[in-house]
């Protein structure tokens, strides 16, 4: 169906907008049409709708559980003894029963079920091109990058200048890991972007747990993006970055899960996460709009995509999520959201997640591509067939593993 509506509803259309009773969607863009929709979705004042959730830093290929990080007592100074710590546990090595494909669509549905339609896979291209356009959810190839500004990184792309300089060509986000750790070189991470010409608008920063009053002055100038990652920052190093500063000094954040080795389980979890952490470090609560833009509206800014994505606005693409309506306040209700509230979600116009009665948006029947599942009671349907991929990796591991983004039985 490319002509329809989702009416008797509150619509979240941005962190200003939330007066709206009713959704118009055409050949998957928000509309404003008085026209008459083909078919017409009565939500019965029980529902909210708000854009889809992005994720602002992920990685794809390491979507597994359980976690792995310092030994009890003990925290990391930087990234690379956690990589080696990885590399040699039992979860890497039972990760490796299963194909870099496995993985891949593991991590889309760990996206998908929490209400994101957007991520961005952390990983150079010639790793991920093939994959990323058979996901069932939005995984982006618009961006250039390096792993990180040091001279340990894992030399991913072309180097700083180069990938900063096809970034500004393309007007795509170039993205690294930033001050990821505290001793004197990845302390320097702004440093050296300064010095290579390389720290401007274009820059996504992910993590910068090591940033001075200096670099958040410096990046805050620049109109430099900052991905958050709290869970993972408090469990590899038991501290996260300075974000009432960041805030204050007004720089675009928004927040990224990392992978389940050091995350949280999914972008929701995170949330809570983070307003949790800020909650403990200031004494104070972290305002549940400013969640709201943290995952809308921010990430689609540092993406360069704030003309198609972040907001319910006619002419952006129709990227939607509609959920139970549990609380009063529609910020509070997503910010304590859990998958088991998601009703549906739609990718530009094509719902790819969502309850039975919302089929008639797919048409007569469900379509070859799509399976059904059982989630908190409720049969839903889903694009492709998550329950035979959890089956084939229980298969492959030997024994009845639990992955805590995936909320069903298969």
């Amino acid at each position: 169906m490319d002509n329809y509506s989702l009416n008797n509803v509150r619509v979240i259309a941005s962190d200003t907008h939330t007066n709206t009773t009713s959704l118009k969607i055409s050949r998957g863009r928000v509309v404003e049409s008085s026209d008459k929709s083909k078919l017409a979705i009565d939500l019965e004042q029980t529902s909210y709708v708000y854009p889809a959730l992005i994720n602002i830093h992920d990685h794809l290929r390491g979507n597994y559980l359980p976690r792995v990080g310092p030994k009890e007592g003990s925290y990391y100074l930087n990234w690379l003894p956690w990589d080696n710590d990885l590399k040699s546990s039992a979860t890497y090595s039972e990760r490796s029963n299963l194909s870099v494909e496995n993985l891949y669509f593991l991590s889309a549905y760990k996206n998908l079920f929490s209400g994101v339609t957007t991520v961005n896979d952390h990983f150079p291209h010639e790793l991920n091109n093939d994959l990323l356009p058979k996901l069932p959810i939005r995984a982006f190839k618009e961006y250039t990058l390096a792993h990180e500004c040091s001279s340990f990184d894992l030399k991913w792309g072309e180097g700083i200048e180069v990938e900063h300089r096809r970034a500004r060509r393309n007007n795509w986000p170039f993205i690294t890991h930033l001050e990821e750790g505290f001793d004197p070189e990845s302390q320097d991470g702004v440093g050296v972007l300064e010095r290579l010409g390389c720290l401007d608008d274009y820059c996504l920063l992910i993590h910068c747990i090591g940033f001075s009053d200096a670099d958040i002055a410096k990046v805050a100038k620049a109109g430099a993006s900052i991905s958050w990652c709290p869970a993972s920052n408090t469990f590899m190093f038991n501290v996260t970055c300075k974000i009432r500063k960041m805030l204050e000094a007004g720089i675009n954040i928004g927040i990224g899960t990392d992978s389940t080795h050091t995350g949280s389980i999914n972008l929701l979890e995170e949330m809570r996460y983070a307003r949790k952490v800020y909650r403990d470090m200031y004494g104070e609560d972290l305002d549940a709009k400013t969640i709201f833009s943290m995952v809308t509206i921010n990430p689609a800014k540092a993406f360069r995509m704030a003309n198609r994505l972040g907001t319910l606005e006619p002419g952006k693409l129709a990227d939607i999520l509609v959920t139970k309506a549990r609380l009063d306040d529609p910020f509070e209700n997503l910010a304590q959201l859990s998958m088991q509230d998601i009703e549906l979600l739609i990718m530009e116009g094509k719902p790819i997640y969502g309850e039975k009665r919302f089929l008639p948006l797919l048409g007569d029947s469900l379509p070859a591509t799509y399976s059904t599942i059982m989630v908190a009671g409720r049969e839903m349907f889903v694009a492709g067939n998550p329950a035979a991929l959890y089956a084939e990796v229980r298969k492959k591991v030997g024994f009845k593993k639990v992955l805590d983004y995936l909320p069903f039985e298969p």
